[in-house]
């Protein structure tokens, strides 16, 4: 049981450590070219205010004056950084997962395949003809009912 703890241990350790990186991937690489793309908007200050705030009046430039302000804001903008990165871990969860399927059957074919390239071994017992029991190849009289059996036949 120790060994299943950490090896869950380390694959929280690992997913966490991916969840930041593909935070920071769509945080500083993927969500500054869109949106400039879609007219110089940057996502994380994209909200809706609620309530003014009590220090400062509107408008607010950013998220971060709106929330030093004390203003109450609905942080769409926030919620698609999030949804993007949840939609990225997931896929590469799912293509580590399908690379692991596919080595796996792989593995498994080459394992195949070396089987059956190898000779069956030649029997090693019999079965005696009266009682049935398993007897080595090479008797003559079978240890168990004691009837005789044919000779083995020798090549020649």
């Amino acid at each position: 049981m120790r060994g299943s703890l950490i090896d869950m241990a380390v694959g929280f350790t690992v997913g966490a450590a991916f969840t930041t990186v593909a935070q920071s991937l769509v945080k500083d690489m993927i969500m500054p070219p869109i949106g400039l793309a879609v007219g110089r908007v940057d996502f994380v200050n994209l909200y809706w205010l609620l309530r003014s705030g009590t220090n400062t009046a509107p408008p607010y430039p950013t998220l971060a004056d709106a929330q030093a302000a004390g203003a109450v804001t609905l942080n769409y903008g926030q919620f698609i950084n999030n949804v993007i990165t949840f939609l990225i871990v997931a896929i590469a969860v799912f293509l580590v997962i399908q690379m692991a399927y596919t080595l796996q059957e792989r593995i498994s074919q080459i394992n195949l395949t070396k089987q059956e390239a190898q000779p069956a071994a030649a029997p090693t017992v019999k079965t005696c003809p009266y009682c049935k029991s398993t007897i080595p190849i090479d008797a003559t009289r079978c240890p168990q009912c004691t009837s005789q059996l044919e000779e083995a036949k020798t090549a020649g």
